[in-house]
């Protein structure tokens, strides 16, 4: 038994170095890279980065080399080459990579993916069959890379090498990679969304709702009557998925937007606080500063003289 125990361990960490070996010959400068799969980037750091905030849209990342630390609300996420991390539905984070060097830079690849792909796996595969009555639960989550995952991974992102076979096969690599991790043990986190009527389907609807209207004053109980919940229910399964309440999650998308309006440098702080929502400017400043750790003002010129380190 331990011996198998060993060989399953070889076979991943040599998997991950083949990935790892592929990730880097497609990624010769740092960033994001997209690729002719469109689902799919790869992303390349040679050093530790600031913590980058932004709306986490569904999807799968796994890390080959270095590591990543991930915020979500009041909860931290650490994953590297034995992990991967999945977000099912649209989460504001922040992440930062926290292991890389020259020598040995973060590589990684996140394949995007959409409710629809998830819905068609559970229709066609009869041994996944969410549960109606399976704890809602949390939206992030990490969990241990295993063989045939990666095994997975790695032949759809060695397609870039025949882009003549992309059209045919990456189809069917994706769909065995999402059938790979609904199979794990995290799996009921990726389906919940699937239930029709479920808890989870009716707060996918009011994250939409407020990302889309973050602007406007937040209703509970208009969302709740929205979505036929009732306004403590829907508070508690929103946490449930989110990790934060949904006034906690406007106000990050709020400050997120904020942020990025400023750093275009077409307005000042009390007008970017009016366009994302807030009356007040002076609460507007105490909130980004609480979040960002620097006043708008400071936070800006830091921002902005990072990026020119970068670049």
């Amino acid at each position: 038994m331990k011996l198998n125990l060993a060989n399953i361990d070889h076979g991943v960490t040599e998997q991950q170095q083949k990935l790892a070996d592929l990730i880097k010959r497609f990624t010769p400068t740092d960033g994001i890279h997209s690729t002719a799969i469109p689902s799919l980037a790869l992303i390349r750091a040679s050093k530790i980065s600031q913590p980058i905030y932004y709306v986490h849209q569904p999807a799968l990342c796994i890390v080959a080399q270095g590591s990543k630390l991930v915020i979500l609300g009041q909860e931290s996420y650490t994953y590297d080459l034995t992990q991967y991390l999945v977000a099912s539905i649209n989460l504001p984070i922040s992440g930062q990579v926290v292991q890389a060097t020259v020598e040995h830079p973060y590589l990684c690849m996140r394949l995007d993916f959409d409710p629809g792909q998830i819905f068609d796996l559970i229709r066609d595969t009869p041994t996944a069959s969410p549960k109606p009555d399976h704890p809602t639960s949390r939206g992030l989550f990490v969990s241990s890379a295993k063989l045939p995952l990666l095994e997975a991974v790695f032949r759809l992102v060695r397609l870039l090498d025949t882009p003549e076979d992309i059209p045919v096969l990456a189809p069917l690599f994706i769909r065995e990679i999402l059938y790979r991790i609904i199979q794990d043990e995290h799996g009921p986190s990726i389906m919940q969304f699937a239930v029709q009527n479920s808890h989870a389907q009716h707060i996918a609807e009011v994250i939409e709702v407020i990302q889309s209207e973050y602007a406007k004053p937040l209703r509970i109980e208009e969302l709740a009557s929205r979505v036929n919940m009732s306004s403590s229910s829907l508070h508690h399964h929103f946490k449930a998925i989110t990790a934060m309440s949904p006034l906690q999650f406007q106000k990050q998308i709020r400050l997120q937007e904020a942020r990025r309006i400023l750093l275009t440098g077409s307005t000042d702080a009390a007008d970017a606080a009016f366009h994302v929502g807030y009356e007040s400017p002076s609460q507007f400043s105490r909130e980004y500063a609480r979040m960002y750790g620097l006043p708008p003002k400071s936070d800006i010129k830091r921002l902005r003289h990072t990026l020119d380190i970068e670049c």
